[in-house]
C-alpha cells in the first residue's frame, strides 16, 4: 500500500542552539514535534515579514502617485494640452490602483485561519484584474477625448514648463516601477510585480508623450497632441489587456508555463535513482506563496524513514530554487512490477524486469495523474 507523507516548509536557517541541544520536554510532548512546531511557527513569521514589507512598499507608491498626478494636473491646467491629460488620467489609475493594491496587500498579509487554510493571497490577484480593467478604461477615456480635441481644436501654451514637469513625473515613475517590479520578484507579488509594471508602462507614454509636445513646440502642429494622446491610449489599453489576462489566470488556478518548465528542468538535473518517476505535479499560486504538491515513486521496499529522505531531498532542491515561500505537498507511492523497466537503480534486489528506457520527466509526463511506465 502506498505510504502517504506531507513535506511541510523546511526552514534552513533554523538555530544551530535548536537542532543539537537537548530539551526537556513533556512525556507527550518529543523532541522532534518541538523542532516541527519551531520551524512551522518560523516559516509563517517570514512570510508574514515579507507580506508586511510589501504593503509598506505598496503604501509609498500609493502616496507617491497623489503627489506625480497633482504635478501632472497642474501640467495640464498650465498647457491645455490633451496628451497631458493623457498622463494625467493615467495617474489617476495609478493613485485608484495603489490604493486597491494596499487593501489588497494587507488581506493578503493576513494569516491563514479556519475558513481560507491557504491564506488570502489570492486577494492580489483581484487587486491586479481590478487595476488592468481601470488601464484598459482609461485608455478608452483618453481616445475620446484626443478625437474630441481633433475636432474641436484648442490653443496650447505655455508648453515647455508642461514638457519638463511631465519629464521629471516619468523619470520618478520608472524609478519607482523598479522598486516594485524588483521587491515582487523577490516575494513573489503580483500586486506590486503588476503596480511595478503599470509605473514603468506610465513612464514609456510620458516619454512618448514628452516627444510629442516637443514636436508640436517646433513645428507649432498642434493637432499632433490629439494623434500622440490616441498613439499611446492604444499603448494603455494593451497593458491593461495583459495584467487583467495575468490576474485572471491566477484567480482560476491556470498553469504556469514558465515555471513548470523551470520546475522540471531542475528535478531532471538533479535527479536521484530512488526517485523512480514524478507525476500528479501541480502548482498553485497564492498571492506571494506557491502551493506545490506532486506524486513520488520510490522503491516499494523502503521503510517510512527511508521514503522521507527523499522527499526532504526533493524539498530542497525546490527551496534552494525558490526560497521559503514554497509548501511542499508530497505523497509517496511504492513501485509496481512495470516500474523496473524504467528504474536505474543498479543494486535493486527485487528487481522483477530489466531496465529498458530512462524515462526523460516532461512537461506531459509529469503533470498526468499515472505512474510512468513504458
Amino acid at each position: 500500500m502506498p505510504i502517504t507523507i506531507i513535506s511541510v516548509i523546511i526552514s534552513t536557517h533554523l538555530p544551530r542552539q535548536i537542532r543539537t541541544k537537548e530539551f526537556s520536554l513533556p512525556g507527550n510532548f518529543n523532541k522532534q514535534t518541538f523542532i516541527f512546531a519551531v520551524v512551522s511557527l518560523q516559516t509563517i513569521f517570514f512570510l508574514l515579514q515579507k507580506s508586511l514589507y510589501n504593503l509598506k512598499i505598496q503604501k509609498r507608491i500609493a502616496a507617491l502617485s497623489i503627489l506625480l498626478l497633482i504635478a501632472k494636473m497642474f501640467a495640464w491646467y498650465l498647457t491645455g494640452s490633451v496628451a497631458i491629460l493623457t498622463d494625467a488620467f493615467e495617474s489617476i489609475v495609478n493613485v485608484i490602483a495603489g490604493l486597491i493594491g494596499v487593501y489588497s496587500l494587507y488581506v493578503s498579509a493576513k494569516p491563514r485561519d479556519q475558513d481560507h487554510p491557504y491564506g488570502h493571497g489570492k486577494a492580489e490577484f483581484l487587486s491586479a484584474a481590478v487595476e488592468g480593467a481601470l488601464i484598459a478604461i482609461a485608455g478608452f477615456i483618453i481616445i475620446y477625448e484626443a478625437i474630441n480635441n481633433l475636432i474641436h481644436p484648442h490653443s496650447i501654451k505655455k508648453l515647455d514648463y508642461g514638457i519638463i514637469l511631465v519629464a521629471i513625473t516619468g523619470l520618478i515613475n520608472y524609478f519607482a516601477g523598479a522598486v516594485c517590479i524588483r521587491t515582487g520578484k523577490r516575494n513573489n507579488s503580483l500586486a506590486l510585480i503588476s503596480t511595478g509594471k503599470h509605473l514603468q508602462t506610465d513612464t514609456w507614454s510620458t516619454l512618448g508623450i514628452v516627444v510629442g509636445l516637443i514636436l508640436i513646440l517646433i513645428t507649432d502642429l498642434v493637432w499632433l497632441d490629439s494623434i500622440v494622446a490616441i498613439g499611446f491610449s492604444v499603448f494603455i489599453i494593451f497593458t491593461g489587456y495583459k495584467i487583467l489576462r495575468s490576474s485572471i489566470a491566477g484567480i482560476m488556478d491556470e498553469a504556469d508555463t514558465e515555471l513548470l518548465e523551470k520546475m522540471v528542468a531542475m528535478l531532471n538535473a538533479n535527479r536521484r535513482e530512488n526517485w523512480v518517476d514524478l507525476h500528479n505535479l501541480r502548482i498553485i499560486k497564492y498571492g506571494g506563496t506557491i502551493h506545490l504538491d506532486c506524486h513520488l515513486t520510490v522503491p516499494w521496499y523502503l521503510n517510512v524513514h527511508e521514503a522521507h529522505k527523499e522527499i526532504d531531498a526533493v524539498s530542497e532542491l525546490v527551496k534552494k530554487e525558490y526560497g521559503e515561500s514554497v509548501e511542499l505537498f508530497v505523497h509517496s507511492d511504492g513501485c509496481l512490477d512495470f516500474s523496473c523497466k524504467i528504474c536505474t537503480k543498479t543494486d535493486c534486489q527485487v528487481r522483477q524486469h530489466p531496465f529498458e528506457k530512462k524515462i526523460e520527466w516532461t512537461m506531459e509526463n509529469i503533470s498526468t495523474n499515472r505512474k510512468h511506465q513504458v
